[in-house]
């Protein structure tokens, strides 16, 4: 009953900071670049963005999460394979922080406009938290 609870609770969580990043991204211009021929074009960019903003918002909540589980098992077992684990969750929280474009935009720079090769790491790196999460519950 109480997995219930904390999934319920992680899920809503996993809902509420995706609509959250989604509405903050969608109020920034983030394509700065410019087309063949000096044309704009940020239509296409500007939902690539978004959804990397919003897959980045969550990939940071469910590393705080894992790196709180990993580190109190840790301090549990003392094992060095769970002190492992806690570097590598908080390797993959900062990496979810520097790469999210909401954090890039705030620091004063725009996007490359890769298109959709912007939000796939981010959408890897959410399986792969999702993956952990739910084989460390």
């Amino acid at each position: 009953m109480r997995q219930n609870r904390v999934l319920f609770a992680v899920l809503v969580g996993v809902f509420v900071i995706g609509i959250t990043a989604y509405y903050a991204s969608s109020s920034l211009q983030f394509y700065g670049g410019m087309g063949v021929n000096g044309n704009r074009r940020a239509g296409d960019h500007e939902i690539y963005y978004t959804v990397k903003a919003v897959l980045s918002s969550i990939n940071a909540f469910l590393l705080v999460i894992l790196s709180s589980i990993y580190l109190k098992v840790y301090q549990e077992t003392g094992l060095e394979f769970s002190f492992g684990l806690v570097i590598f969750s908080v390797a993959l929280l900062l990496y979810a922080l520097v790469s999210n474009p909401l954090i890039v935009r705030f620091a004063g720079f725009r996007g490359s406009g890769l298109g959709p090769f912007a939000m796939m790491p981010d959408l890897f790196t959410c399986i792969a938290s999702l993956t952990l999460l739910y084989i460390s519950k």
